[in-house]
């Protein structure tokens, strides 16, 4: 959509540059549209880096889970094979 804004702005001034020498405002208009172009392709970078290093952590938080989760199973199957164990004892 921006796009579309900034042709259209640029259309009309180049029709308004039809009608009166302002050829050194266009050279600024056009550095300007270049200039917030740029800079809007760099947030767009930088947010897909901000994105990208967010999922990175949402890995490594789940694999931390996943670790912890076997290590507590683990835990639980010794728990139940020694109260296995003191039940046979019992009897």
């Amino acid at each position: 959509m921006n796009k579309i804004a900034l042709t259209a702005v640029a259309v009309l001034g180049l029709g308004l540059a039809a009608c009166q020498d302002n050829a050194a405002d266009n050279a600024v208009s056009t550095e300007n549209t270049i200039e917030t172009e740029a800079a809007a392709d760099t947030n767009a970078a930088l947010n897909a880096t901000d994105n990208l290093g967010a999922t990175a952590d949402n890995a490594l938080d789940a694999a931390g889970n996943a670790v912890e989760n076997a290590g507590e199973a683990i835990e639980n199957a010794a728990e139940d094979v020694a109260n296995g164990q003191d039940n046979v004892a019992g009897q």
